[in-house]
């Protein structure tokens, strides 16, 4: 039977696994049919890739055992700030954006860039603000409500008990 991922319980608390976590699952899967002894044909079809796959896995597992069958942290370039930079850059923006310097306490890209350079001293592009601040950060774009500066909310409230009702045609 070829691999199929378990189907998503509802209400279920567990997430689905990622395609890299599911394929590492099937690494794993397979190594230990290796240690079983089970031909490459047949772990093929257990965990549904195909045969070329499972015999360079086992080359792999040969030469470095399961671990190296493992997933790796990501390669590519490193960030421009490390963690100790990123608090500092977390702490300077929970000051708010006037204290910065600026008229309105609203953050924008290009504002938390100039902070990010005064703070760190590295200057990073719009698109890389981003990224600090949605995934390092774990900030989320949050919009201001459109209000007049003038709403009285408790004038709101006695209009909508008083004059509503007064008005309102019907039952």
């Amino acid at each position: 039977m070829p691999y199929q991922p378990s189907p998503s319980v509802a209400g279920s608390s567990l997430s689905p696994l990622s395609r890299p976590q599911l394929a590492e699952a099937r690494r794993v899967r397979a190594v230990e049919l290796f240690e079983d002894g089970v031909s490459n044909a047949e772990i093929a079809r257990a965990v549904g890739v195909c045969a070329e796959s499972v015999r360079r896995w086992r080359r792999v597992w040969e030469q470095g055992g399961a671990s190296a069958l493992r997933r790796r942290a990501a390669t590519g370039r490193p960030p421009k700030l490390d963690d100790a930079q990123v608090e500092m850059v977390r702490a300077a923006l929970e000051q708010g954006a006037q204290a910065h310097g600026f008229e309105a306490d609203l953050w924008t890209l290009e504002r938390v860039g100039v902070v990010v350079t005064r703070a760190t001293g590295v200057v990073l592009s719009r698109a890389s603000v981003w990224r600090l601040l949605t995934g390092r950060l774990g900030w989320s774009l949050q919009r201001p409500e459109r209000r007049a500066v003038e709403r009285d909310e408790s004038e709101i409230a006695r209009w909508i008990a008083h004059e509503w009702p007064r008005i309102k045609k019907g039952p």
